[in-house]
């Protein structure tokens, strides 16, 4: 079992949670992103299952992108390699024939959560809710499904790290389903009468609502008993530092292009020749094809794939409506993105002040340009690197545009999007082990274990 990670590797704030869900047949985990809820979350499954036998059948229900990444964490820990998995997507046939194999854990993105209330005849004794905000909506097809399928349910699990994203309302549906009513009223109605006063209305329709006076202190108080937060609540001067790596994986052609390259210093391509004339030439090129397209050598662009693109929407959606600041290194990263979503890339000192005024929702920047003294940590929190940068200094100076001393947030997240099996995974390497201070640094966050004895610290 050698480069596996060991249950003994984890945390003391991840194994906090894992008896935490263990403890509470309905838990829910609000955790900041890069902290681990998929790991923790599968140590509390494994034990439940193989120490406990109090489970049997589980059911995970996240976004799509987000169903392979449940898969490949049991691959990494040790004392996971006893939990079996199956991925209900794809086709009808597909997904019929995932659920008909035998397997601990059955993995569902929640598109097709509504499909399996209708078509599945299996039962599940616990289920987890991977981004628990994307069942905000009391009257999507999603929600009614889950809450549906909730009775039969033994233990269930909530997991995301933005839970009020559009303010306090969203938490009366995501609760619903976990506790069915209990602390926040069976009916939105009554959440709403109890907790709230009517904002924008015309007539009888009211449009919005605001919280009445004391009404997020009572909420937290009542959902308190069954929720754990990852916040850290100190003093630091520092905020805590989390890296963290998100996979993505090339197709069978896509990579017989990469390996083809790298053996063979030249490709052909339908837009183009390109070839590599050294070594250093070659580890651009393949940089480029791990990040998903390559310059030919007319100067032209031809693009290979789209998996950073994906991956960059996906947390871009996780942070939820958290400001992101985007890391690239080549001009094409930066032109698909912006074909992709609405960016701004920071270059002047006009740019910079919007972002420290939170008026810059995703921002773009290059390594090279976030030189020393570069202040962003007003701006935001999250930092993803689209493509990394063999320069230990670049890297390092890029992080400490947020993690630096005066940073609002007590935790600074850096995401690293890696083509598995490519180059980039050899840069991360070069980058984790020049300066061993920096796994310390990692190591470094922190959580309040005690919130649950204050009722309402730490939540949300």
């Amino acid at each position: 079992m050698d480069g596996l990670l060991r249950k003994d590797d984890m945390h003391y704030y991840q194994k906090y949670s894992v008896q935490f869900i263990k403890d509470h047949p309905v838990a829910a985990l609000l955790l900041d992103c890069g902290l681990g809820k998929t790991v923790i979350t599968l140590t509390a499954i494994n034990d439940l299952m193989y120490d406990e036998f109090s489970v049997k059948k589980i059911l995970v229900v996240c976004p799509l992108r987000v169903c392979n990444v449940w898969r490949d964490e049991i691959k990494h820990w040790d004392h996971l390699r006893n939990l079996t998995c199956s991925l209900v997507n794809g086709t009808a046939t597909e997904r019929r024939r995932a659920l008909q194999k035998q397997a601990d854990i059955y993995i569902v993105n929640r598109e097709n959560l509504v499909w399996l209330y209708e078509r599945c005849k299996l039962s599940f004794d616990m289920v987890v809710l991977d981004e628990l905000s994307s069942f905000k909506n009391h009257q999507s097809k999603r929600f009614k499904a889950m809450k549906a399928m909730r009775p039969k349910v033994k233990r269930i699990v909530g997991l995301t790290g933005t839970p009020t994203g559009n303010g306090l309302m969203d938490l009366w549906a995501e609760f619903r389903l976990l506790d069915m009513g209990e602390r926040l009223g069976r009916f939105i109605s009554q959440y709403r009468n109890l907790y709230f006063k009517p904002d924008r209305y015309n007539g009888q329709i009211v449009y919005s609502y605001k919280p009445l006076p004391g009404a997020a202190d009572a909420i937290y108080h009542q959902i308190s008993d069954i929720t754990v937060s990852m916040k850290a609540r100190d003093y630091l001067k520092m905020p805590e530092l989390v890296s963290v790596t998100k996979e993505v994986h090339l197709s069978d052609e896509e990579r017989k292009r990469y390996d083809e390259l790298k053996k063979s210093l030249v490709l052909e391509l339908p837009g183009g020749e390109v070839t590599a004339a050294n070594a250093a030439s070659l580890t651009l090129k393949l940089c480029q094809i791990a990040s998903g397209a390559i310059y030919t050598d007319d100067k032209g662009i031809v693009t290979i794939h789209d998996r950073k693109l994906d991956a960059l929407e996906d947390l871009v959606e996780s942070a939820n409506g958290k400001t992101v600041l985007v890391a690239y290194w080549f001009k094409h990263d930066k032109e698909r993105i912006q074909k992709r979503m609405t960016v701004r890339e920071l270059k002047s000192s006009k740019n910079f002040a919007d972002w420290n005024a939170g008026k810059i929702p995703v921002a773009l920047i290059h390594p090279a340009s976030a030189g020393h003294g570069l202040n962003l940590q007003r701006g935001g929190s999250i930092l993803i690197w689209f493509t990394l940068t063999w320069s230990l200094e670049l890297y390092q100076q890029t992080v400490a545009r947020l993690w630096r001393q005066g940073q609002a947030d007590q935790t600074v997240v850096v995401q690293h999007i890696v083509t598995k099996g490519t180059i980039d995974e050899r840069i991360l390497k070069v980058l984790e082990h020049k300066d061993g201070t920096q796994a310390a640094l990692i190591d470094a966050v922190k959580a309040d274990l005690a919130m649950t004895d204050s009722g309402k610290e730490g939540i949300l």
